[in-house]
C-alpha cells in the first residue's frame, strides 16, 4: 500500500455533505503533499485495457517505424514520438521513450495546437487514446470541483474560468528497464507545470513521491490514478497546495508504460492568484512563482523549451 491517501471523487458529481467532506480530503492531500490516488472515476477498465496494448504494440515497433511520427512532424503542435534520452528533465536526458498528444484540432499557427500524429501500423491506438482524452477531460473537471470546494469556492468555479476551454496535453511513455547499479533516472526530480495531473500507472511501479518524510514510493494500485497539482496550482493558491517534486526509477526488469494527462488552464487565460491564498509556504526550490505575469500560453511555452530545446525555435 501507499502512504498517499485514497480518495473517491464519486461524491463530487452529487450535492451536499458527501461532496464537501471528499473536498476537505483533496484539500488536505493538496496542503500535504499534493499528491492523493483518485478512485470512483468512472473511466471503463476496458478502455484502459485497450490504450494499454496498442501503446505496448507502438514501443514494440523498430525505431524507424516509430519516427514516422517523430516530434520534428508536428512542428508546433508538439505531438509525435521522441526516442529514449529525448527529452531533458533539469537539463539532464531520461531513461525513456514517448509519444505526445493533446487534444484533437485542424492545423493552425497557435503553438501546441494541432492534429494529433498517429501511427499506421498500430491503428487502434488512435481511438483509444481520443476517447482516453474525453474521459480523462471529465475526470480533471471532476477533480477540479473539488479543489474549488476545498478553497471554499463555488463547485464550478474552475469550470466556468480558467478550465473553461482547457489546454489539455497527454503522454504516453516507455521506461526500459534501468540497471539495478544505475544512477540514470527514467525522468529526475521535478515538478509539473500545470493545474492537475491525472496518472494511469502499469503494474512495475517506480514512481517517488518526495514528502514531509522524504521519499515514498507511490506504487500502482488497481483501479486508481495518481493524481498531483501542478506549478500554476500552487502559483494560483500562493503555496498553499504543494507542487511536489517526483521522479521515476525503473528497477521492475521489466518494460514500464505510465500514461500522464495534463489538465491546465485554458491557452489565452490570464492566471491571477485565487481569492482564498492565505497560508501558502515558500518552494522547495525557491522560485517565487507568483512573479511570473502573462496568458497560460506564454507560460508554457517558456516550460517546455527547456524540455525539448530542439523545438524552440518551432515554438
Amino acid at each position: 500500500m501507499s502512504e498517499l491517501p485514497v480518495i473517491d471523487i464519486a461524491p463530487l458529481l452529487t450535492d451536499g455533505d458527501a461532496a464537501h467532506a471528499t473536498a476537505d480530503e483533496i484539500g488536505a492531500a493538496c496542503r500535504d503533499s499534493g499528491f492523493f490516488y483518485v478512485t470512483g472515476h468512472g473511466v471503463p477498465p476496458e478502455l484502459l485495457s485497450r490504450l494499454d496494448t496498442a501503446s505496448r504494440t507502438f514501443f514494440a515497433l523498430p525505431v524507424e517505424a516509430k519516427n514516422e511520427i517523430s516530434m520534428d512532424r508536428g512542428g508546433r503542435a508538439w505531438r509525435g514520438f521522441f526516442p529514449v534520452g529525448g527529452e531533458l528533465t533539469s537539463g539532464r536526458p531520461d531513461l525513456k521513450e514517448g509519444v505526445y498528444f493533446g487534444a484533437e484540432e485542424p492545423p493552425g499557427d497557435l503553438p501546441l495546437h494541432g492534429p494529433n500524429l498517429f501511427p499506421e501500423q498500430v491503428p487502434e491506438l488512435r481511438d483509444a487514446v481520443l476517447r482516453y482524452l474525453d474521459e480523462m477531460t471529465g475526470v480533471a473537471q471532476t477533480v477540479m470541483s473539488g479543489i474549488a470546494l476545498s478553497l471554499g469556492l463555488d463547485a464550478d468555479y474552475f469550470r466556468t474560468g480558467y478550465t473553461a476551454d482547457p489546454t489539455i496535453l497527454f503522454r504516453i511513455f516507455h521506461y526500459p528497464p534501468a540497471p539495478p547499479d544505475s544512477d540514470a533516472w527514467g525522468v529526475g526530480e521535478h515538478t509539473d507545470y500545470g493545474l492537475l495531473t491525472l496518472l494511469l500507472q502499469d503494474s512495475n511501479g517506480g514512481l517517488q513521491v518526495h514528502t514531509s518524510t522524504g521519499w515514498t514510493d507511490a506504487p500502482p494500485l488497481p483501479g486508481t490514478f495518481v493524481c498531483n497539482i501542478g506549478d500554476m496550482l500552487d502559483k494560483l493558491t500562493g503555496g498553499l497546495y504543494r507542487s511536489t517534486p517526483h521522479r521515476v526509477r525503473n528497477l521492475s526488469g521489466n518494460d514500464r508504460l505510465s500514461f500522464p494527462f495534463f489538465f491546465d488552464p485554458g491557452w489565452h487565460s490570464e492566471v491571477p492568484p485565487l481569492p482564498y491564498t492565505p497560508g501558502g509556504r515558500a518552494r522547495w526550490d525557491g522560485q517565487d512563482l507568483r512573479a511570473f505575469t502573462g496568458t497560460y500560453g506564454e507560460y508554457l511555452i517558456a516550460k517546455v523549451s527547456k524540455v525539448f530545446p530542439q523545438l524552440a525555435g518551432e515554438l
